[in-house]
């Protein structure tokens, strides 16, 4: 028996997770998109994962660079996060117009105004239905940890709160 997608679509809105940008270039073409599908793996070696839909324009530049960018967003970068995750009414063929970036290693994008940044570079990828798995080699990384995090929650955004410990 197959599971019916959407039936899974609605139990993984119970899941509340950070949103990231992951931004990869190539010859001179650059873009993004918003994930949530991403992970710690190890500190030693330094390794992330994140799954990415196939036939997406990030998917193609990812596996042609080998590298990609990873941006933590702040709790104040909600409309970066529909921008690049094309839910704006007025569509752009480059994301990163009018923002604010920078690179470190690997020439990949990185949001300025994050929380934190990741330069990677991919080093095993596994097909996964729909989507690529790629692990990468966190080859730079910036960020305290500090500020407020954008949250994605039940197909909605939230904030953080500090009313008090568990």
């Amino acid at each position: 028996m197959t599971l019916d997608p959407e039936a899974l679509r609605a139990a993984m809105r119970a899941w509340s997770a950070g949103v990231t940008i992951v931004a990869a270039a190539h010859d001179g073409d650059r873009h993004g998109m918003t994930v949530n599908s991403f992970t710690s793996i190890s500190l030693k070696p330094a390794l992330i994962t994140v799954s990415l839909q196939q036939h997406t324009r990030t998917h193609d530049l990812v596996v042609k660079s080998n590298a990609f960018g990873l941006t933590i967003l702040s709790s104040e970068q909600k409309q970066i996060s529909e921008l690049f995750a094309g839910l704006m009414p007025e569509k752009k063929e480059d994301r990163f117009d009018g923002l604010k970036t920078e690179t470190l290693v690997t020439g990949s994008p990185l949001i300025v105004g994050g929380l934190s940044w990741m330069d990677c570079r991919v080093v095993q990828t596994y097909d996964a239905g729909m989507n690529t798995l790629f692990i990468a080699e966190v080859v730079a990384a910036r960020g305290t940890g500090s500020g407020e995090p954008l949250i994605y929650h039940n197909r909605e955004y939230w904030k953080l709160s500090r009313n008090g410990t568990l």
